[in-house]
């Protein structure tokens, strides 16, 4: 089964970083109320950066073998799921072809498996 657990993480990892290359695609910094009203390349930045930093800080509790990190991958990928259901409305979001909703929604999806499947092998 850990086989299973360890292919489903990276999955879900690859599914999240994919789905934050389109919504950089999509500009989802236009639903973010403190980033919309800024310049563009301004927006795009503020965006962006963060994402260095918590691309590194993942991939080096991966690197810890630092079990608590699928945990919270997990979690952050189900808390987001939701977050973009509330927000499929949203006026900018821009997220709505059907490869961005299969994106988010598998890495939801798969996550919520993976954690269940983590919590019974525990």
């Amino acid at each position: 089964m850990t086989n299973l657990i360890n292919g489903l993480f990276a999955l879900e990892l690859g599914l999240l970083l994919t789905h934050e290359m389109d919504a950089v695609r999509h500009k989802e910094w236009k639903m973010f109320l403190f980033l919309k009203d800024l310049p563009e390349n301004t927006a795009y930045l503020v965006f962006t950066l963060p994402h260095i930093l918590l691309y590194a800080l993942v991939l080096f509790f991966l690197l810890l073998n630092n079990i608590v990190i699928l945990y919270i991958v997990d979690i952050f990928l189900i808390f987001h799921l939701f977050l973009h259901f509330l927000f499929r409305k949203h006026p900018n979001n821009q997220l709505t072809g059907f490869w961005s909703l299969a994106i988010i929604n598998s890495a939801g999806i798969i996550a919520a498996v993976h954690l269940i499947l983590m919590v019974i092998e525990s």
